[in-house]
């Protein structure tokens, strides 16, 4: 249903963007086939995606509070140094190294580029006008924009912003590559259907799109149509592709905006107090919305005295666990006595002082 209306949405802005379908080019519609395959694929993953009790819960959350008024400049705090760390600067992935992050990066903003500049070009949202010999006029959705010289810099740029971000996305590819080949860390766990594969097809597509610029500019056009339907082939394989592997998370990503606005009422720092040893680890927001995606997954995690597991600390949660599989919670007859675990094995304890009877003496 929701692909259905996306689908109808984009014919529609299409229809404005070209001037009632005047204006489309024939040479991209097998990009603007892609396309549509595309987005119906995006819209049914992020639609099963979102059903998920715990994205569903963030997502009504997060619309709960951009609705409640005495919340709106903690909401905008957090939403802006989010857009700027996590999606722009990307810092998360430049704390793991700095060769990691100028490598995600590139490849992200890099997409992200090509895919603005493609689609607003395959579906007519934009294209450019020619005013006299010299002057071109960008149209957005059919509405005249900026004007540039056909010889200037803006018009260079804007002729060459695929090139520019092809070759963003070609180093980026090429250093996460060449770390997957160097670390054997990382080749005890990749799987090549879901790691590897989306690199080398965004190699093909960057090495093919840039062979079409090499083509005209410096060989006269040598095998370029040849090298357009390659080129095609292989942007057509990527969108097909992008929805159902490792790339999907490229438009999910802005939803970690949620997560800070959500739960942290002051940036970075916890407010929530473990019911056991009191040491801060999160915030009542975070700890409510875990306690009702686990019922709604009949998870029962409530104990003894009404308390649930998600009100301690990582660390008292793991000596509870450990505590209750080794049948010590509440230990019952003498303390210092041979205790059965649920295993079935005895044995005195941590730390206890081992009775006579544990080796079958009699005390004196």
């Amino acid at each position: 249903m929701y692909a259905f209306f996306a689908t109808i949405f984009l014919v529609f802005t299409m229809w404005i963007g070209t001037g009632q379908f005047a204006k489309i080019d024939l040479m991209l519609a097998g990009y603007m086939i892609a396309s549509f395959v595309f987005v119906i694929g995006l819209i049914v993953r992020v639609a099963a995606w979102l059903v998920r009790p715990a994205t569903k819960q963030l997502v009504k959350t997060s619309i709960q509070n951009l609705k409640s008024g005495n919340r709106s400049k903690r909401n905008v705090k957090s939403i802006v140094i989010t857009l700027i760390e996590n999606i722009f600067l990307q810092k998360f992935i430049f704390k793991r190294g700095i060769y990691r992050g100028i490598q995600h990066w590139l490849i992200a903003w890099g997409c992200i580029g090509s895919f603005a500049f493609t689609f607003g070009l395959v579906f007519g949202w934009v294209h450019f006008r020619l005013i006299d010999a010299t002057t071109y006029q960008i149209m957005v959705f059919n509405i005249p924009m900026i004007s540039m010289h056909a010889n200037g810099f803006f018009a260079a740029i804007m002729y060459n912003i695929l090139n520019i971000t092809a070759l963003m996305v070609l180093v980026g590819v090429i250093m996460a590559l060449v770390r997957r080949l160097h670390n054997n860390d990382l080749k005890v766990t990749e799987r090549a259907e879901f790691d590897v594969l989306p690199l080398y097809i965004l190699l093909a597509v960057t090495v093919t799109g840039l062979f079409l610029t090499v083509s005209y500019k410096f060989l006269g056009g040598f095998i370029h149509p040849e090298l357009a339907l390659i080129h095609q082939i292989t942007v057509v394989l990527f969108l097909i592709y992008f929805p159902f592997g490792k790339l999907f998370h490229l438009p999910i990503r802005p939803l970690a905006i949620g997560v800070p606005m959500n739960y942290q009422e002051e940036h970075m720092v916890d407010t929530r107090s473990c019911k056991k040893c009191g040491t801060k680890y999160s915030s009542d927001d975070q700890i409510s919305d875990v306690k009702a995606i686990l019922h709604e997954q009949q998870f029962d995690l409530q104990l003894e005295d009404g308390s649930y597991l998600a009100d301690y600390c990582p660390s008292c949660r793991r000596r509870i666990r450990a505590m209750s599989q080794l049948n010590l919670g509440s230990v019952k007859g003498n303390p210092y006595g041979p205790v059965q675990t649920n295993n079935g094995i005895h044995i005195p304890g941590f730390g206890r002082k081992r009775s006579d009877e544990f080796y079958n003496k009699e005390e004196k």
